[in-house]
């Protein structure tokens, strides 16, 4: 069975990183972008990350440029412009695709795993998948879902059963 294990990503400073560091973590992985009306959350993300990071809590950025063209920076600006403006420590990884067929592996994964409303494909910017430390999606949130209202999810996937 595929597990968020399973895939690698780029960070943002060029790093292929493999997803199996985060294994036995709960995981959140959002799509961002640093010019959405969305793009508050951030702080919200950061919030999360800092209150349950500790109980293994891991928040995982990927900027998206797919939608209204809302992250048009590149690797560098994008990490300049999360931690000037909203503190980000959490991990951010280089810029992917979601939907369509340049899309990450990763998030074909996802969005196999838990469509949306209207099908499986992302709609925009800060949708967020909620992944067990078995490595396996529990849950999908739209974008207009606060950061803040995932915290009783968050806490029940940090207490159950590995």
């Amino acid at each position: 069975m595929t597990s968020l294990s399973d895939f690698t990503a780029t960070t943002l400073a060029g790093k292929d990183q493999p997803l199996s560091a985060y294994a036995d973590k709960v995981v959140l992985v959002v799509n961002t972008a640093s010019k959405c009306g969305f793009t508050p959350q951030y702080a919200g993300l950061e919030e999360l990350h800092k209150r349950y990071a500790d109980q293994g809590l891991a928040v995982l950025g990927f900027p998206c440029n797919q939608f209204g063209e809302q992250e048009p920076g590149e690797a560098d600006e994008i990490g300049e412009f999360c931690q000037l403006n909203y503190g980000v420590t959490f991990t951010m990884f280089d810029k992917v695709d979601v939907n369509g067929k340049d899309a990450h592996p990763l998030f074909v994964w996802l969005r196999q795993q838990k469509g949306g409303l209207l099908g499986d494909k992302i709609k925009w910017n800060f949708t967020k998948f909620l992944i067990g430390r078995d490595g396996q999606v529990i849950k999908r949130y739209a974008p207009t879902t606060t950061p803040e209202s995932l915290a009783d999810d968050i806490e029940a996937a940090l207490h159950s059963p590995r």
